[in-house]
Formats: structure tokens, C-alpha cells, sequence
């Protein structure tokens, strides 16, 4: 019976050779090469580069028989960093191996790895860091850190604590596909915890999978001419293909070198950054929320033509202001000639024409009341995208502004106010807000005369060829019909030959546009201009802001005009070089026009 016992347990049975090899066979992880991203031409924006982490095992490692004034040198560090170190491994881990400094150079870990043999206990393993080769758009890429308690959970058991993963940016929205699949080494260990070789010479290792490679939508080329242009400023630049809702550039400004949130001193630099008075980690056109200005009058404009409250031959004798009464004028701020039609009202910016629009829709008969009324026009910009986030594959988006009726309600109570007390929503100013994100799209909207697509900056995933990912995004149709836009385009078109913004008109090319001037209660208003081209077929939707940079004729609509250029000409014109050099070289940051604070309207 004992040997037959024996028999069964050493031959038959799993359960003492499972128990044998848990305490002879270890497992380590192995991290995968994380995912590269490109851009849309085919340039890597994202790779990874070798960076080594050191291990301690507390229970293996002989503090007392090594150099440590050798090791400290060798690794960059003080020996009240290596105390330190050292006693939160072996306080959190005091029998097994875990990180015990990380991402170190592997400048320093080469000169490290020559003494080795002498720092019993310690061990280095090889991970990758990213790296952005063009020192471009850190707010789109984000970065990696490691990984809080809330992404353990999340990630259901993929990841372990000293892991990295994506924190922020397309790092962080992609992360599942970016990371790949963690693989296993099995090895032999002693008695004493010590490696002593592969098990079965690696026949049951798990190799790793490598993450997904991405192809964004973003020019880095024109990425980075943006970037250029609002040096030494601050605000925005959005440019969209309004046939796809690719995002072609995200610029905020002022930025900095992604490369900053890598490495060793990640930390010391973010709290550098976050503490810098110009705030260059906000992602400004996604988040900051400014009046659009008059780049908001083309949205009144189709909501009246959609609904029939005026026609394209609509005109308005201007007379320098709008009379609303009790001594109260909206006026206009510049002197022109009275608009015979939409396209004059556009093409002169004339405040009273769209005021008087704005009233002609909200108080428009078919509707029961002002309330009623204002309620459709509110709905019809939620449908243009106004007021509301986009939907872009970013975290972090901000709504804008649109105001409920029962806001108005609260302020003047129920059947107390009509059009002329909200009269300023018509020309972008009180309530209203955009974020510079919005208005692009807004302007994609119109030059595809009635749709826009969901704005993203990802258009593949390497390899995907059955869309297992699902990169599908939606159209949009706010429901105004294709030919009430042809008034609105070509009033647009004006603007730039012969109106607000004909000193930024580019001769190859019928570029179309709204300049704006956004009130700022802080300090000098906000330039503004918002377009598209060509006015044919066209291929770029864009927004710029600069923030207290006064009229949108005097910064944002030659960003624009410039960037347009740049873009569908690869080039510019001899002839706008001059403009050009007045960009690159205005410095707003540093002449007294910001003051201490950030005007950013949240």
C-alpha cells in the first residue's frame, strides 16, 4: 500500500511536481515594444528608445560588502537617494525583486553594468522610453508614466505596479492598442531565490507581442510652421480636411519639447511646467473657451436663412448702430456702407445687420413666443456643433457655451426678455463660448455646405484591415439645405477679396473667412479668424486665436492666410515673406500685452 501510495503521488498525480516547480521555476514579465506613431505622410512622430530600470532583491542584496560611493556615481544618484530607494523595496518587496531605480540612461547603465558582478542582489532590465524626434505637439501626443492604482484595476490584470502606460494625449486615448501583449520568461532559481538558467530552454516562454503601430491625420510639417507663427504668443490653431474631419494641426501655444516628460526627470519638469506663469500644459484648443466674435456671425446667419426669417437679398440700412431702445445702440465698429444683402453684411462685418437678423429668427411668427423661438436657434447650433464637444479622440474637451432658455428664465423670469436683451449672442459676444476646436469644425461645416464628420486625429491602425478597432466617425447634417450655404460662402469669400480681411488674401489661391474680435474684460481683446480653402473643392478648415493680439485682421487672419499657403502650396509667395517674417517675429509673450495672468476664459 505505501509503495503503491508513492507511486501515485511521484508518477500519477500533478499535485506535488506543481508544488516542486513553484518553488524551482520563477516567470518575469516581458514588456513589449509599445506602438510607433506617424503621421499622415508617413513620418514617425513616436518611437520607442532603449532605457534600463535597476532591480533589487533586498532578500540577495549585500549593502555591506558593496561600494556604495561606486554604485551612486555609477547610477547619478546620492546615497540619501540610494538609502531611500533601497528601504522602500525592501519594505514593500523584501523577498522578491522589484524596481529600484528607473529609467536610467543607457549612458549610465553601461558604465553600471561593467561593475555588476560586484553589487550582489542587484539586477537591470531594459525597457523602452519614447522619443519625439520633432520636438513637436506635446498636448497631442501626451506621455507615459506609471501606472496609477485606477489603471491596474482597469487593465484586469495586464498591468502591475512600476508598469508604464500612456497618461495623457493619444498616449493615453490609443493605450490599449499602443501597449501590445506582455510575454513570460520562465526560468530556474535555487534554494536561495538565485537564477540559475532557462527552463527547458525556453520551449514554454510566451514571447511578447508588440503594440499596434498608428497613422494619424496630423502634417507634422504643418504641425510645426504653426508652431513657428504663434511663437511668443499665446492661443490656437486648429486645421481640419473638411471632407474627412481629419485634424491636419493642433497647435497651443505656448508649448514645449515633449521630450521633457521623458526620462528620470519627468517629474521635475512637469512641476516645472505646471508652475511656469504662461501655462504651457493647457491644451488650449481643446479646453480654453473664449466669445467667438464675429466669426460666430455666419452660424446666426444659417439658422435665419433655415428657417426663413430672412432671405440672401436681406439688407439693413446701418446707420453706425442697432437701437434697442431706452438710449441703448449696438454699434458698429467700423464705418461702410449699408448692406444690400447677406454678402455685404458679411463682407463688412456690420454688427446691426446680424443683430437685426438674430430677432428676425427668434421673434420669427411661426413661433409662439420669444422663448420658443430662441429654443430652435439654440438646438440648430448644438447641431452645427456650436456650444457643445466634438467628440474628438482626446480626453479633456471643454463644451463651450450656448445658453438654456431657462437660464434666461433664472436671470429675467419667465416671458420677461426677448431678442434685444440677449442681443449680444448675435454677434458671438455675452454668453456665447467656443473653443478654437469648435470653431474649425464649425468652418469645416460650411465649407462642406451642410456636414462635418466627427473631428479626430487617428485614421488607421497598422494592420487593421477588417476595422477590428472600429475607427468609424460619424457625419453630422444639423439639417439646413445645401444651397441656403452658397450666400453664406460666397459672403465668406468677400471677406477676404475685398473686406475686413482683404489684406491677408493669398493671389493663387480664393481662400474664404470671417475675422473676429473677441472682447476680453482682462486686458486687449482677442484676434480671431476662422476659414477655408480653395472656395472650390476645398481642402483645409481653420481657426486661430491669439490671444489679446486685438483685431482678427492683425494676427490671426495672416496665421491663417500663411498656414492656407503653406499647406496647399508647400510654399510661400515672395511677395507675403514680409508677413511672413512679422510673425515669426512678433513677440506678444514679452511686451506688457498679457500681464501676469493667462487670459484664457474658462
Amino acid at each position: 500500500m505505501f509503495f503503491l501510495r508513492l507511486f501515485y503521488l511521484q508518477v500519477l498525480s500533478s499535485e506535488f511536481a506543481q508544488q516542486a516547480n513553484n518553488n524551482a521555476i520563477k516567470q518575469r514579465r516581458v514588456e513589449p515594444a509599445r506602438g510607433l506613431i506617424y503621421d499622415r505622410n508617413g513620418k514617425i512622430l513616436v518611437y520607442n528608445a532603449p532605457i534600463y530600470d535597476v532591480f533589487v532583491n533586498p532578500s540577495q542584496a549585500k549593502n555591506k560588502a558593496i561600494d556604495t560611493t561606486k554604485f551612486c556615481e555609477l547610477l547619478s544618484i546620492s546615497k540619501e537617494q540610494f538609502i531611500k530607494y533601497y528601504k522602500k523595496a525592501k519594505l514593500e518587496f523584501p523577498n522578491k525583486q522589484s524596481v529600484f531605480l528607473s529609467q536610467v540612461s543607457i549612458e549610465d547603465y553601461s558604465k553600471f553594468q561593467e561593475y555588476l558582478n560586484q553589487f550582489t542582489g542587484y539586477s537591470g532590465v531594459v525597457r523602452t522610453m519614447r522619443q519625439y524626434p520633432y520636438n513637436s505637439a506635446p498636448n497631442l501626443f501626451g506621455y507615459i508614466g506609471e501606472v496609477s492604482d485606477r489603471q491596474i484595476e482597469a487593465s484586469e490584470g495586464y498591468y502591475q505596479p512600476g508598469d508604464y502606460a500612456g497618461k495623457f494625449g493619444l498616449e493615453m486615448k490609443y493605450d490599449d492598442y499602443l501597449r501590445g501583449t506582455i510575454g513570460i520568461n520562465y526560468y530556474y532559481v535555487d534554494k536561495l531565490g538565485r537564477e540559475q538558467g532557462s527552463y527547458e530552454k525556453g520551449e514554454y516562454d510566451q514571447k511578447p507581442i508588440a503594440g499596434k503601430n498608428l497613422i494619424s491625420t496630423i502634417d507634422i510639417e504643418l504641425q510645426q510652421y504653426g508652431e513657428k507663427l504663434m511663437q511668443n504668443k499665446r492661443g490656437s490653431i486648429v486645421a481640419i480636411e473638411p471632407k474627412t474631419g481629419e485634424i491636419l494641426c493642433l497647435v497651443s501655444s505656448p508649448s514645449f519639447d515633449p521630450n521633457l516628460l521623458t526620462g528620470r526627470k519627468r517629474g521635475e519638469n512637469y512641476m516645472k511646467l505646471l508652475n511656469d506663469p504662461q501655462k504651457p500644459l493647457i491644451d488650449r484648443p481643446l479646453t480654453a473657451t473664449y466669445p467667438p466674435g464675429s466669426t460666430f456671425k455666419v452660424f446666426n446667419a444659417l439658422i435665419a436663412l433655415g428657417d426663413g426669417s430672412i432671405t440672401s437679398d436681406y439688407g439693413w440700412s446701418c446707420g453706425g448702430g442697432y437701437h434697442l431702445g431706452g438710449g441703448k445702440v449696438v454699434r458698429c465698429s467700423h464705418p461702410h456702407p449699408s448692406a444690400a444683402n447677406l454678402m455685404d453684411g458679411l463682407k463688412y462685418s456690420c454688427n446691426p445687420y446680424f443683430c437685426a437678423t438674430f430677432k428676425a429668427s427668434v421673434e420669427n411668427a411661426i413661433y409662439t413666443s420669444t422663448e420658443v423661438g430662441y429654443l430652435h436657434w439654440r438646438n440648430v447650433m448644438l447641431a452645427m456643433g456650436v456650444g457643445q464637444k466634438t467628440g474628438i479622440d482626446l480626453a479633456g474637451e471643454k463644451s463651450g457655451n450656448v445658453p438654456t432658455p431657462e437660464y434666461y428664465n433664472k436671470i429675467y423670469g419667465k416671458g420677461q426678455w426677448h431678442a434685444n436683451t440677449i442681443i449680444s449672442l448675435s454677434i458671438g459676444q455675452g454668453e456665447i463660448l467656443m473653443t478654437p476646436l469648435q470653431m474649425a469644425n464649425g468652418y469645416a461645416l460650411i465649407a462642406n455646405r451642410g456636414y462635418y464628420y466627427t473631428p479626430h486625429l487617428i485614421k488607421k491602425v497598422e494592420g487593421d484591415s477588417t476595422n477590428e478597432f472600429k475607427l468609424n466617425y460619424p457625419l453630422h447634417n444639423p439639417g439646413i439645405a445645401y444651397i441656403l450655404y452658397d450666400a453664406v460662402c460666397e459672403g465668406l469669400r468677400r471677406v477676404v477679396e475685398s473686406g475686413t480681411a482683404h489684406s491677408c488674401a493669398i493671389p493663387s489661391i480664393q481662400m474664404c473667412g470671417k475675422t473676429g474680435t473677441a472682447q476680453n474684460p482682462h486686458g486687449e481683446n482677442h484676434s480671431l479668424f476662422a476659414g477655408y480653402a480653395p472656395f472650390e473643392n476645398p481642402k483645409i478648415a481653420i481657426a486661430v486665436i491669439v490671444e489679446n493680439g486685438g483685431y482678427g485682421a492683425t494676427y490671426a487672419a495672416p496665421i491663417v492666410s500663411l498656414m492656407v499657403e503653406k499647406y496647399i502650396n508647400d510654399t510661400i509667395e515672395t511677395s507675403r515673406q514680409k508677413m511672413e517674417k512679422r510673425m515669426f517675429d512678433a513677440d506678444l509673450l514679452n511686451t506688457g500685452n498679457y500681464g501676469k495672468k493667462p487670459e484664457i476664459i474658462e
